[in-house]
Formats: C-alpha cells, structure tokens, sequence
C-alpha cells in the first residue's frame, strides 16, 4: 500500500480543527486507509479535546526534556537517541482506528540543530509505520515543513464562504507555488459552512487556480456537539457535515 499524507490547513476559526476531527472519523473507518497516524501540527492543540482524547506529552515537551539532558552534561549521542525513541512512542496516543500524535510549541530560545535533526529523523521513522498520515497544520504550514514531513500526497485548505478566506486560500497556493512549504501533489479547497450560493467564491478558486474539493453545509449538529463538548467523532451518520466529509474523502482518493 502506497503511503498517502494529508494536511489541513487554512484561518483560524474557519472550522479546519472540526473538518480534520470528521476527516479522521471518515479515515478511520476505510479500509483503504490502512494504518492511520493523525497528527496535531497547530501549537493551539485544539485537535485533541474536538477528538475527545488527553494528552500530556507533545513532541514540544519531549524537545525539551531532550535539551535538558544535553545540557547537563548528558553526550552520549546512543543514549540520547535511545530516550528519544522511547519518548515519542510515549507521546504516541492508540486509539481505536488511528494513532495520534500533539507536536505542541517548538520554539525555544538557542540553536539546538543537530537535536532538531535527531527529532526530525525519529519523527520520520515513526510516520513510515503509518499507511495513512493525516496532519492537522497551521495556516502557513510553517511547522509541517520544520518538523513533520518535507512531502504532502494532499493539501487541503479549508475557508468559510467569505472573500477574505479566499485571500488565505490565495496566500497558501502563493506559498507552495514559491517553495516555502512541503511540496504538493494535489492541492484543493474546501469551503465550509456553506449556506448560501458560492459560486462567486468558485469563480475566485478557479482564477488562483485551486480546485474545489468539495462545500461542507452549516450542520447544527456539529455546532451542538461544539456547544456541549462532545468529540466529533462522536457525530452521527445522518450529520449532513459528516455526509459532505466522507465526499470529500472519497474524492480526494480518486484523483
């Protein structure tokens, strides 16, 4: 099976956190996805409670306890590794149908390269376990492209119906065209919480040249699940958001 890797992306508070939680419940469930391997890339860490999950470790603390060690005094580079190792797979949440995994802050004062390469690598070896790596990223992707991968199969930008999404969705396509995030196969766009008609907003993803994936209805339920605190994992099959995901997904394999 051909290892697939997915990132989300787009502007706060245009659902991305949401879309990706009902992506994963979707991925989760398909056959086709193999081994899945979600990932949280955003330091916001609003991914795990729209999962319903806790955690404690993010690859940001597990950073950090590394550094500690260096500069204690602790050389060795085996030793190092071997702690290295162990952590991640510590920080690696099982649940059932996928894996999960927080990146949380990485910024800390200092170089520390050659920590950042060993983290990088171990990071690496762990995705290659996975058939399926499903990452939920910033807006500029930023972190993806320093600590995650350095090639998505997948780019989907998520945007609500409003023209300054679009700019955003603009800004995305501008990066990936000049190099400054991972390099894409397929790039496209979904807009959420549609309501009314978006074919201005579909004339605008056809002049940046980003197709449409797919248009995710505004769905009370999703917004009661918000509300009340429940994992959208949680959501019912006749969730009409939920119905335009599983689209989306199935669409997005074939192309």
């Amino acid at each position: 099976m051909e290892r697939k890797i997915i990132a989300v992306c787009g502007k706060g508070g245009v659902g991305k956190t949401a879309f990706t939680s009902m992506m994963t419940k979707v991925l989760s469930q398909q056959q086709s996805s193999g081994k899945l391997l979600v990932i949280d890339a955003d330091p916001a860490l609003g991914l795990p409670f729209s999962l319903g999950l806790t955690t404690d470790l993010t690859i940001g603390k597990v950073r950090e306890e590394i550094i500690k060690a260096a500069q204690a005094g602790e050389t060795d580079q085996t030793a190092i590794v071997e702690k290295l190792d162990y952590m991640i797979f510590k920080a690696l949440v099982e649940e059932k149908g996928f894996s999960f995994l927080a990146m949380g802050c990485m910024d800390k004062k200092g170089c520390f390269c050659a920590l950042n390469d060993l983290l990088r690598d171990a990071i690496a070896q762990l995705s290659n376990t996975f058939d399926t790596i499903l990452i939920d990223g910033e807006a500029g992707l930023e972190q993806i492209n320093r600590q995650v991968v350095d090639k998505v199969n997948t780019l989907i930008i998520v945007t609500d119906t409003s023209y300054r999404g679009m700019q955003t969705v603009k800004h995305i396509k501008q990066l990936v065209d000049n190099g400054c995030v991972p390099a894409c196969d397929q790039i496209g766009v979904v807009l959420n919480r549609g309501k009314d008609s978006v074919t201005p907003l579909e004339t605008m993803a056809q002049e940046i040249g980003v197709p449409i994936l797919g248009i995710i209805p505004y769905d009370r339920l999703v917004e009661k699940h918000d509300f009340a605190g429940k994992p959208l994992l949680k959501l019912p099959e006749e969730s009409l958001a939920l119905q335009a995901v599983t689209r989306i997904a199935k669409h997005i394999n074939q192309l």
